[in-house]
C-alpha cells in the first residue's frame, strides 16, 4: 500500500523547495533486517528512499509487530519528527538493502522556522502522508484483527 504519488517528494515539492531540503541531507545506506526505528522512541531524523523497500510496523500486544504499511523509491520515511512531542508512532525495519537520504530532523524544522511559506510546503506534504498511512493502518489492522476485515459489515 504505498503511498499515492503525489506524496513523493520530487512531485509534492516545488523545485526550489526539493533543492532546499536535498541541501540538508546526507546518504545514508542500511542493510536488510535493519530497524531504523522503534515505536516510541525519540524522532530525530527523517529520510527519503532512494533504493530498497521498509516496513512500517506497529506493536499489539500478545503478537508479533504488524506491518502497516510498505515503502520505497521516493517516499518519505518517518513523520513523527514534524508533529510534538516528536515520538515514532510506528517501527521501521528495511526489508531489503536500503539507501536513503537522511535529513536531521532540528536543522529542517528550524529552516520550516525560518521561511513559513517553505513550512507550509513541508507541512502540507508531511500532512498528506500522515493522512493516507492513518487510512492503510486501519484498513490492514481490520485486515488483520477485524471480524469480517476492511470489507465487513458493521
Amino acid at each position: 500500500m504505498n503511498a499515492p504519488a503525489t506524496s513523493s517528494m520530487p512531485r509534492a515539492l516545488s523545485p526550489e523547495y526539493r533543492e532546499r531540503l536535498m541541501r540538508m541531507a546526507r546518504e545514508v545506506s542500511f542493510p536488510e533486517g535493519a530497524r531504523l526505528f522503534e515505536e516510541g522512541g525519540h524522532a530525530d531524523r527523517f529520510w527519503i528512499i532512494r533504493t530498497g523497500t521498509v516496513d512500517l510496523d506497529m506493536r499489539v500486544p500478545g503478537r508479533q509487530a504488524a506491518v502497516i504499511d510498505s515503502l520505497g523509491h521516493n517516499e518519505l520515511l518517518g513523520w513523527s519528527w514534524l508533529y510534538p512531542p516528536h515520538t515514532w508512532h510506528l517501527g521501521a525495519e528495511a526489508v531489503t538493502p536500503l539507501r536513503t537520504y537522511e535529513f536531521d530532523a532540528a536543522d529542517v524544522r528550524a529552516e520550516c522556522r525560518r521561511d513559513a511559506e517553505f513550512g507550509r510546503t513541508v507541512a502540507e506534504w508531511v500532512g498528506r502522508i500522515v493522512a493516507h498511512r492513518l487510512q492503510a493502518a486501519r484498513t490492514r489492522l481490520l485486515d488483520l484483527y477485524g471480524p469480517y476485515g476492511s470489507g465487513g459489515m458493521r
